[in-house]
């Protein structure tokens, strides 16, 4: 098999638990991965016999679907390019990658912290087929899982036994059927928009995808990033009284925030339109200074229940007419910080913010600053 082309079909174990049940680990140590594969590779012979024709891997650790699906797909991109380096004929051509004093062989298949607490484990495996083996039994995986992919009893009780919990399911599924699932689960919340950018950065990341939130936002994936269309732009092309927009620019930038922690999870980063990526939060940059006008100031907008949703730099100049020069919008609370020292430092000005305790929209109907100073 080592002379031949090795195509690598990627398969996991997703682990349902009761609920209230967390493992006791997120990783398996070698022997006790090299067991687990060796159950393993007995259900999937049983499901599918051709199975035996080609190399099993197994990859002892406990993911979470982001974590699986990234661009690149770098768990299973790891995991075969360590199977492929071991000698045909170990543990019967199964292999099995687990902890060595406490660490994985590789940063990739180290599960991450704060991905722990879900209620459905993956395992990722793959099964490396000589090509000529590859699509008949790539085909065959994807009709025999989804039909009866439950895993061996026998297999169950040991993952029972060696992680603490209990399971309502142990099921293999192929890669698609793992996708088909997270798809359904991001509609199911009205996430179909992010499910179409996540889909096009893992299938066909040469190929842009635009689409649109469930609020209106216009987003296009594009060259390994998510770029959305700024919350300023979005006023401009929406009616509205003083407070519905307010109340509208609200939930847009609640929308973005739930994009932003998803894309983050995925290992996608979200821009605004032809920005660059910036560490949690957004900004649009709209004027230079005025030397004719006051000092830059900045402008705190605050929502109900979302806290500041946008900081505006402003300054004023005759009859406290004010110019906008740039807006932000921190993704996460722990952001804020962050961008106000951003803007701060770009402007050369005080990083002192006013909080105006309301979102101030200006005679355009979009942000604004008050046009009296605020002490």
């Amino acid at each position: 098999m080592e002379a031949q082309t090795l195509v690598a079909l990627p398969v996991v174990l997703a682990l349902e638990l009761s609920p209230g049940d967390a493992p006791s680990h997120r990783t398996l140590s070698r022997d006790e991965a090299a067991e687990l594969a060796s159950l393993v590779a007995e259900d999937l012979q049983a499901l599918v016999p051709q199975v035996g024709e080609a190399r099993l891997a197994v990859a002892g650790a406990l993911f979470d679907a982001v974590e699986l699906l990234r661009p690149g797909f770098p768990v299973w991109a790891t995991l075969d390019e360590l199977a492929r380096r071991v000698p045909r004929g170990h543990l019967d051509n199964v292999v099995a990658f687990g902890t060595h004093e406490g660490r994985m062989p590789a940063q990739p298949l180290e599960p991450e912290p704060a991905f722990a607490d879900g209620p459905m484990r993956l395992l990722p495996m793959s099964l490396l087929a000589p090509q000529e083996l590859a699509e008949a039994l790539s085909e065959k995986l994807e009709v025999e899982l989804v039909g009866r992919g439950e895993a061996g009893a026998r297999t169950a009780d040991w993952l029972m036994r060696h992680l603490g919990v209990r399971l309502e399911h142990a099921r293999y599924l192929s890669r698609n059927d793992l996708l088909a699932l997270t798809c359904v689960q991001y509609e199911h919340v009205n996430l179909a928009p992010l499910w179409t950018l996540l889909e096009a950065a893992l299938l066909t990341p040469y190929r842009e995808e635009p689409t649109m939130s469930a609020r209106g936002l216009a987003l296009r994936y594009h060259e390994g990033k998510v770029e959305a269309q700024s919350p300023t732009g979005w006023l401009r092309s929406h009616a509205g009284d003083p407070a519905e927009r307010a109340h509208d620019l609200a939930g847009i930038v609640f929308e973005l925030r739930q994009y932003a922690a998803l894309l983050d999870a995925h290992h996608l980063p979200l821009v605004l339109q032809g920005g660059e990526p910036t560490p949690g939060y957004l900004v649009e940059t709209l004027a230079a200074t005025e030397p004719g006008y006051d000092a830059p100031a900045l402008f705190a907008h605050e929502a109900a229940g979302l806290g500041v949703v946008a900081v505006t730099v402003a300054q004023r100049g005759e009859g406290g007419r004010a110019r906008m020069l740039a807006h932000g919008y921190p993704l996460h609370p722990r952001a804020l910080g962050s961008l106000v020292a951003a803007l701060s430092d770009r402007f050369g000005i005080s990083p002192d913010l006013h909080a105006l305790g309301r979102i101030q929209l200006g005679a355009d109907g979009l942000l604004g600053a008050p046009s009296e100073a605020l002490h």
